[in-house]
């Protein structure tokens, strides 16, 4: 197994488990979601249903150029999650706190690394 494939499935399983948690963990999410978007919990778990069946298309030849595009469509529409928990002191009360710098290298860095990586595994 190649690099390339053992980085398809730690995608894949990124995604798999991230969406589970949606499920899991939903009251870490709901905070994270921006008011003017309304309709938290909705959003939540469609984020949710779309990352596990995004992580699943990945592992099949036929479903995983589809399946990285729109990943990387959901990682735009999760920006404005970003900028939000930015914009509120990337601190949700008895939520998720971080230092500033940590949420603007999560949108800026980390965020763009899962945009390049969907694109790099959506031909094997």
């Amino acid at each position: 197994m190649g690099i390339k494939q053992i980085l398809l499935y730690l995608l894949s399983g990124f995604f798999f488990i991230a969406g589970i948690n949606h499920f899991v963990h939903p009251d870490f999410y709901l905070p994270l979601i921006p008011e003017y978007l309304g309709y938290p919990e909705i959003i939540n778990y469609s984020s949710g249903v779309a990352e596990v069946l995004l992580g699943i298309g990945l592992l099949f030849a036929y479903t995983r150029k589809v399946s990285a595009y729109l990943i990387i469509a959901l990682l735009i529409a999760f920006i404005s999650s970003h900028v939000y928990f930015i914009t509120i002191g990337s601190c949700v009360p008895d939520g998720l706190c971080v230092h500033e710098w940590v949420a603007w290298v999560r949108l800026l860095i980390i965020h763009p690394l899962f945009m390049v990586w969907a694109w790099c595994v959506r031909r094997l």
